[in-house]
């Protein structure tokens, strides 16, 4: 089990502004971080300094500053912006007598709460350790029990209390353990992969940064009931749907974890399938929120980590369609100059030409045909049919009557099976 966050629980949140746009949208989404861990935010402290303070992370007189407001407001919790050095967060608590926590804990927690998989459960145990090795010696209450009483909630998810009082030596022992059975894990997965095979349908894969609107784009254009949650991560698992992209052709798309800034390297791995859902799609399609005024850097953010995490050296990487969400909430309408389609999840704006480039993408080139196929040959149908882009109309004497949207390539395919045309039709680019 997993230990909940404890409901009293309350924080501050400090974050260190360094003149740019960005510190104060970090600090946002921090805030919505907390949320999604179910802490509330008693206040926001900020300090604008070029560079962290070594000892501190923030200044001497800003901590006394700290230390009087967690007294006036009861808080229990410090949360800050950026990762903390052990000596850092030591430092912090000695002077705070309070929890403090950074963002990658805060991460971590969150994933420790909603990682529903026994993959995704072990590989965030074992980040969790790996981060914390370093800061187990004498790291105040939030690694250790207080008067006999275990100090739980935030931060402190995932390997429980009692394992966070192991020694060293015992730590790794369990993170050898964790490697070994993620190992074991991994393996299966593939020989499941490899067993399911590479569907017939194309598969478009949903990425972009989390809380950019994959969810509910998902649900619009497969008319499904995908959770949607206004809220960081409120997908952590992959969830495909099937769906007529255009009429007669059929994909599947498939809903994945958002990124992040910052997102713990050790975290990565709890999503596999995504990665998996990325490496093995036929497209990507990268959902922008432009509604934000950091939608670049949320861009970057996603680039990045295709770039560190996912896709390696020289691997094949499917083409990339870009789709700028929620122009519906731009102020003064929707003008950045910026490649990619312009769309609105929610109101529906260009869903119907976002179909449209999809189709292209996936089905170049194809052509509406009639022809008769002999029967023998039935077999060579399959994939198509399977795929939404053919139909039987009528059996006959001389075979099956088939329409089907076919390339070049196919047809020749389908023609030396025995394939004879009867009706050709306009190319479905024509009709786009």
């Amino acid at each position: 089990m997993r230990a909940r966050v404890l409901g009293t629980e309350q924080a501050i949140l400090v974050g260190i502004l360094q003149g740019d746009e960005e510190d104060e949208e970090s600090l946002r989404e921090l805030e919505s971080l907390a949320d999604t861990a179910g802490i509330p935010t008693l206040a926001v402290m900020t300090q604008r300094r070029p560079r962290p303070h070594p000892a501190t992370f923030i200044g001497k007189g800003k901590v006394e500053e700290l230390k009087a407001a967690l007294s006036e407001l009861e808080a229990d919790v410090v949360i800050f912006n950026r990762e903390l050095r052990p000596a850092q967060a030591r430092n912090l608590e000695t002077a705070l007598n309070r929890k403090v926590i950074d963002r990658t804990q805060l991460i971590m927690d969150i994933f420790a709460q909603r990682a529903s998989t026994k993959e995704a459960r072990l590989q965030v145990e074992l980040a969790q350790l790996h981060y914390l090795l370093p800061r187990l010696r004498g790291w105040g209450t939030s690694l250790t029990r207080a008067g006999g009483r275990a100090v739980g909630g935030v931060g402190t998810r995932g390997p429980g209390e009692t394992q966070l009082e192991l020694d060293r030596n015992k730590i790794y022992v369990r993170i050898h353990s964790l490697e070994r059975r993620l190992k074991k894990t991994a393996s299966e997965r593939a020989v499941r992969r490899h067993k399911r095979g590479r569907s017939e349908l194309p598969e478009v894969a949903l990425i972009g940064y989390t809380n950019s609107g994959k969810s509910t784009l998902l649900n619009t254009l497969c008319t499904s009931d995908v959770f949607v949650e206004n809220k960081l991560f409120a997908t952590l698992d992959t969830r495909v749907r099937r769906t007529d992209i255009t009429p007669g052709r059929a994909i599947l798309m498939s809903d994945t974890v958002g990124f992040i800034q910052d997102l713990p390297h050790d975290l990565v791995p709890a999503f596999a399938a995504t990665l998996e859902a990325a490496k093995t799609a036929h497209l990507l399609l990268h959902v922008v929120d432009v509604s934000k005024p950091t939608w670049e850097a949320d861009i970057r953010a996603v680039t990045d980590t295709l770039e560190t995490e996912i896709f390696h050296d020289e691997e094949d990487r499917p083409p990339m369609l870009t789709v700028l969400n929620k122009i519906d909430r731009c102020e003064n309408g929707f003008s950045l100059n910026v490649e990619g389609l312009p769309i609105s999840a929610t109101v529906g704006t260009n869903l119907d030409e976002l179909r449209s480039m999809i189709a292209k993408r996936l089905f170049p080139e194809s052509t509406e045909r009639s022809f008769t196929l002999p029967h023998q040959a039935l077999h060579a149908l399959h994939p198509f049919t399977a795929a939404g882009r053919a139909r039987i109309i009528a059996y006959g004497e001389r075979g099956a009557q088939v329409e089907a949207a076919l390339s070049s390539d196919e047809w020749r395919v389908l023609e030396a099976a025995g394939a004879v045309v009867s009706v050709s039709v306009a190319s479905l680019d024509e009709e786009l």
